[in-house]
């Protein structure tokens, strides 16, 4: 079967970014490495010529820092942000389907007023060069994508995870997002960064297996293992 990325990856190497070694660590299993490779993080790791993973950390400075480190838009064809996420209310999604980002956005960067809440866009400050409040994919990356994934569209990147059921339903109804995650929107801005003073763009995606439902803690859903399984076939099929 020919690689999804491949097209892509004829114009230089996919960089993934995983925030966690448990991630990494499933991507390595689907490339019979060793799992404990993905223990190191800020380490440039070869899953193949044209695959490169690098293990971030959790969170959007983390992934920001670590994607401005290592993704090289003279080099690298795309970087991708790749890992588990949570469903967000009425999203449809099922523990261990696949979410695609056609855009990735900052749910809770903003204030909090008795008013509610103002993203910093909104107010002036955008957090990205295009000026929203995230990225947008880059079309090339989504078509390749599209036929992996169960659903594609909007996925959140939260500081503060929807452990509640009235946060769930807020970042879906204010970003419309089906997942949400921490880290895609930071390395999605960080590649639109890089690309504005280099001679070609560093596309970018965000590609995400549902590991819980969100909502209230006690009744959320979980099953972190099997979303991983599915997290090294997903890696392999790339």
């Amino acid at each position: 079967m020919k690689p999804a990325l491949q097209p892509i990856a004829d114009r230089g190497p996919v960089l993934l970014v995983v925030a966690a070694p448990v991630e990494a660590r499933a991507a390595l299993h689907a490339f019979k490495r060793d799992p404990g490779e993905g223990d190191a993080e800020w380490t440039l790791i070869a899953l193949s010529e044209r695959l490169e993973m690098v293990v971030s950390g959790v969170g959007k400075a983390a992934a920001a820092a670590a994607t401005a480190r290592f993704a090289d838009p003279a080099r690298h064809g795309a970087v991708l942000s790749i890992g588990v996420a949570g469903a967000l209310p009425a999203s449809g999604l099922e523990i261990g389907a696949v979410a695609l980002a056609e855009r990735s956005v900052f749910a809770d960067e903003g204030f909090q007023t008795p008013a509610g809440f103002t993203d910093i866009a909104s107010a002036g400050f955008p957090p990205g060069p295009e000026g929203g409040m995230g990225a947008k994919a880059d079309e090339a990356v989504v078509d390749l994508l599209r036929p992996l994934a169960g659903a594609a569209g909007v996925i959140a990147t939260v500081s503060t995870c929807s452990g509640t059921d009235a946060l769930a339903s807020e970042i879906a109804r204010r970003t419309g997002a089906i997942a949400e995650a921490m880290e895609g929107g930071a390395v999605g801005v960080t590649a639109q960064r890089l690309s504005r003073d280099a001679d070609r763009p560093l596309w970018f995606s965000e590609l995400r297996v549902v590991s819980n439902t969100t909502g209230d803690r006690d009744r959320q859903e979980w099953d972190l293992r099997g979303a991983c399984r599915v997290l090294g076939d997903l890696v392999a099929r790339l």
